[in-house]
């Protein structure tokens, strides 16, 4: 009893917030890995459906193993990001770079939904998918300052980074899309019941050769999910004023279309879930829209707020943020603690400042290397540099 007295009354002497560190310590041992639920399950939102008599299921099934790898998969993303974001502003990352903050829910969900074997084509807002297709954060980072550690040698920067059933990174407006109904054309010929994702933003949504790919599609039903990720705003300009039509996933026409909500990971999930098992099944494409949005401006040299107001991102950032949203469903249904998340946090944060430290300490590549990497498994060959006197060796 002596005991028990002496201890309160310590803890009386060193005042509440010793008390109430005391405590926080005690009900955070206390919880282990058999107080969660192994599982819970959700609403999400309806999709909005064209020429389909039925689509994805309005509730989902998210495992604690599940949730905690999207959360610390979309976390990774967005401290990357705002890394690059720093780095550029530091001008160690030089030239284009599109920053993806906001939009994680999209490539989470995505990858999440489909299988290692099926392909991914994106346009050049490409660093979440890198990531969720594989390639760790060190090389993307490397990649953007131009190292040799990078995913692309250096050679590739923000646009341009590749890995196995990963395309890319394209520059072109729009080009990427005919270049995925390309990849499920193969897919369907060595018939190895592959499916490609080819990617586009609303920006791209106008392009003439979207429209020619959909036909060719239609006609030989390749397997591909054709998604429109609409963040709202094309470069500085609002779909309002771009788009005649701004129901993206009814462009198809012929081809039936999902209207997603791309802000809920567990809703893309579903819906890409959905659309994979009706390419497999040999129906031929879908198109889907995945309502979005970007924290950042198109890219650096635009700041983002000429065209919309700092109030409007807030309001996304505090209404719909993807991260938010997975964070309180788990929380909330005992699938996770604030702490076990803190401490995914602190994880991230510190693998981040170790593949910035290797981005920006690591070679970068020699100039006679410049040629290299053109072609696959050929014999070496001189490629002529800026001038016809200057010749460099490419090596497959």
């Amino acid at each position: 009893m002596r005991k028990m007295l002496l201890a309160a009354l310590s803890r009386l002497l060193q005042g509440p917030a010793a008390a109430g560190r005391t405590a926080s310590r005690v009900m955070v041992a206390s919880r282990n890995y058999g107080d969660f639920a192994s599982e819970a399950k959700f609403e999400i939102k309806q999709c909005d459906l064209h020429h389909l008599e039925a689509g994805p299921p309005t509730t989902a099934v998210m495992t604690r193993e599940e949730g905690l790898q999207y959360y610390k998969t979309m976390q990774t993303i967005r401290r990357m990001e705002l890394k690059s974001d720093q780095l550029y502003k530091q001008k160690i990352i030089r030239g284009f770079c599109h920053l993806y903050d906001g939009q994680e829910a999209c490539c989470v969900g995505i990858e999440a939904a489909i299988k290692p074997t099926d392909h991914v084509i994106t346009a050049y807002r490409a660093h979440g998918f890198t990531y969720t297709r594989g390639v760790p954060v060190r090389e993307i980072l490397a990649e953007l300052t131009g190292r040799k550690g990078g995913c692309a040698k250096g050679k590739g920067g923000s646009m341009h980074m590749y890995t196995k059933n990963f395309y890319g990174g394209n520059g072109i407006v729009g080009a990427q899309v005919p270049l995925g109904a390309g990849i499920a054309l193969a897919c369907k010929y060595f018939a190895k019941n592959e499916i490609c994702v080819a990617l586009y933003g609303d920006g791209a949504a106008n392009q003439g050769q979207i429209f020619e790919t959909y036909n060719m599609a239609a006609l030989w039903k390749l397997p591909c999910i054709f998604v429109c990720e609409n963040n709202r705003y094309g470069m500085g300009t609002s779909v309002e004023r771009a788009a005649a039509s701004t129901d993206y996933y009814k462009r198809g026409y012929f081809i039936p279309g999902l209207r997603v909500d791309g802000m809920d990971v567990l809703c893309v999930r579903e819906a890409v879930k959905f659309a994979a098992e009706y390419c497999r099944s040999g129906k031929g494409p879908l198109v889907m829209e995945l309502q979005t949005y970007r924290y950042h401006g198109h890219s650096m040299s635009d700041p983002g707020i000429s065209y919309r107001t700092r109030e409007e991102i807030q309001e996304v950032r505090s209404k719909s943020d993807p991260i938010t949203l997975l964070k309180d469903r788990m929380v909330n249904n005992n699938l996770a603690s604030v702490e076990e998340l803190k401490e995914i946090d602190v994880a991230v944060r510190k693998e981040i400042e170790e593949a910035a430290q290797f981005a920006t300490t690591d070679p970068e590549p020699p100039l006679e290397e410049l040629g290299h990497h053109i072609y696959f498994n050929e014999p070496p060959f001189e490629v002529r540099g800026p001038n016809q006197w200057i010749k460099y060796k490419s090596v497959s």
